[in-house]
């Protein structure tokens, strides 16, 4: 390339692109310098070692846990009508057992998934023909049933525990069902596995505390975008007073948030472990970003499960 070199021009091409999208959003920032800079694309990246664990009853759990949403094809997405179908042909049955391999080699030990054939049987050919040891926390699957049986179910199939579902969870406090609450997650319990509350509003995780339902753990959404979530400030607050196990789950706003930002808030006020949802080509930098910063140290009020 005559009087310019390729680092030259893509030198000159991130500067005035950064000059160009200093008031634009992350996400929109994010798109457009990477259509300039598709270097690291290709690059192998090495396994990150010491991912960091915290209790989860008897287990240990990574304090990254790799979400099923993607694979299920579930994801929240906005109104793109085309997205289930795209996650689902993207994720097809030798890219499911790739990215859990990717999951395990960075050091990630648990996944969350729907308790519905699709996982089940996928989970099962990964730990027989693949020789995974993911650990498997479930969320039950509304169109399978009563949750209970779901429940016996991913316990038969290697889950060690399960929630119920959050939307399921938010309508029977919304319905002041406390007496169903409770019914379904004693019977998960009495399958032998741990039994938690999902919850998109505080308000849940509240009423079931009020109720006495006594979960084994709870799966409330954090982010400061308030999407599917209370404010921030409020289930930080709310969530200091329970010392059960909580998994914070939709920390990034469905995809809004930078990782660096979503997870280091969502640990901050007291999280425990964060469910993401990840591509096979986010895992070794999601994983190195929550090692890091866990290792630096994070300023919070709420103790370490």
């Amino acid at each position: 390339m005559s009087g310019m070199g390729r680092r030259d021009l893509l030198r000159n091409s991130l500067g005035v692109t950064g000059a160009l999208l200093g008031g634009i959003s992350y996400e929109k920032k994010t798109l457009m310098e990477q259509l300039v800079d598709q270097s690291g694309y290709d690059k192998v990246k090495e396994p990150v070692k010491g991912l960091q664990t915290g209790k989860f009853g008897q287990y240990d759990v990574t304090r990254l846990i790799i979400g099923g949403n993607l694979i299920s094809g579930s994801a929240h997405s906005g109104e793109l009508i085309y997205q289930s179908a795209l996650m689902t042909h993207y994720f097809n049955t030798a890219k499911i057992m790739e990215t859990w391999a990717l999951a395990e080699q960075n050091g990630i030990n648990t996944t969350l998934m729907r308790a519905d054939p699709h996982i089940m049987k996928h989970y099962t050919m990964f730990k027989r023909e693949h020789g995974g040891k993911l650990q498997w926390i479930a969320t039950s699957a509304p169109e399978q049933g009563d949750p209970v049986e779901n429940a016996k179910l991913a316990r038969d199939t290697g889950a060690i525990g399960m929630y119920l579902h959050g939307g399921v969870a938010d309508t029977l406090v919304k319905e002041k069902k406390f007496d169903e609450l409770g019914r379904i997650i004693h019977g998960i319990q009495k399958t032998g596995i741990m039994a938690g509350v999902g919850a998109h509003y505080v308000d849940t995780a509240r009423a079931s505390e009020q109720a006495k339902v006594n979960p084994d753990f709870y799966m409330v959404t954090c982010n400061h975008l308030n999407y599917y979530s209370s404010e921030a400030a409020e289930v930080s607050t709310f969530m200091r007073s329970i010392k059960k196990p909580w998994i914070a789950f939709k920390v990034l706003g469905a995809g809004r948030m930078l990782p660096e930002e979503g997870f280091h808030k969502a640990f901050e006020r007291g999280a425990d472990f964060l469910a993401v949802g990840m591509f096979d080509w986010q895992i070794n930098d999601d994983v190195q970003i929550v090692r890091d910063m866990i290792a630096k140290g994070i300023d919070r009020e709420r103790a370490w499960s």
